[in-house]
């Protein structure tokens, strides 16, 4: 679907996230994430989701809300790109949404289905995209992006935290 951005379709901050995607169709790329996420964590107990590896750090059930809550903002960031918005977008602090968030206290079901609902309307809006809005660009927290660079920080970075799920919270 989408060619890999190059290093000047997005800040160099989000290299981190955007390395981590396979090489691949980015639509296939998400759909198969979808369902690799909620398989794992349809696995995780509602004690197990509670954990943190160590003091001040999310559980893991704050760690999938996070993953939402950022793509909701990612994908925001995409469409206002993409539809040829140039309004300057802003950035957002995660600690105060995770602060203001209630996830440890639902249950991981309904965090799953918060999480699949985005994904889907995800996946729509990128099989709605002409290769002109994919190569739009914007500015987001004062650094220019494009509408396609938002894609891979999408997913690269769900990839991101699930390998520190992987490495941290696992046994």
């Amino acid at each position: 679907m989408l060619n890999r951005p190059s290093k000047e379709e997005y800040n160099a901050y989000y290299e981190r996230y955007v390395q981590l995607v396979p090489e691949g169709n980015i639509y296939d790329i998400l759909t198969q994430s979808l369902k690799n996420t909620t398989d794992f964590f349809s696995n995780v107990g509602e004690d197990r989701a509670h954990y943190r590896y160590a003091e001040g750090k999310w559980s893991m059930k704050e760690v999938l809300g996070h993953i939402t809550d950022n793509e909701r903002i990612m994908c925001y960031r995409l469409l206002r790109i993409a539809r040829g918005d140039t309004t300057p977008l802003a950035g957002y602090d995660q600690d105060v949404l995770i602060s203001g968030s209630s996830f440890d206290k639902n249950p991981v079901a309904d965090l799953l289905e918060d999480y699949a609902a985005v994904r889907r309307a995800t996946l729509t809006l990128f099989r709605g995209l002409s290769d002109e809005a994919w190569s739009r660009r914007g500015c987001v927290n004062d650094s220019e992006s494009s509408a396609k660079a938002w894609a891979y920080i999408i997913i690269g970075h769900e990839i991101h935290h699930m390998n520190v799920i992987n490495e941290r919270y696992l046994d």
